[in-house]
């Protein structure tokens, strides 16, 4: 069997775990704008599968991206690296 190369990881917060074996996970980043090279703070919210509904809300996750799980779901929970309780 061909081993897969891992998908790409992000690191964020978890800001919600109401649903089952899903959390949603804010990632921070910053970005240079071309014309005036400031830096602006960006956020995007992504759906991760948490299989074992370990991750908890606050907590700092990693994520990795993963093949289409639902309709919005394209990652997947990797590790907790710090937890919020």
């Amino acid at each position: 069997m061909e081993e897969r190369r891992p998908g790409q990881t992000l690191t964020g917060v978890v800001v919600s775990d109401k649903m089952d074996k899903t959390v949603v996970v804010l990632v921070n980043r910053l970005v240079k704008h071309p014309v005036y090279k400031k830096y602006i703070k960006r956020r995007a919210r992504f759906m991760a599968h948490d299989e074992k509904n370990v991750a908890r809300l606050g907590d700092t996750v990693e994520i990795i991206q993963s093949r289409p799980l639902s309709k919005l779901k394209r990652w997947r929970l990797a590790k907790v690296l710090v937890s919020a309780a």
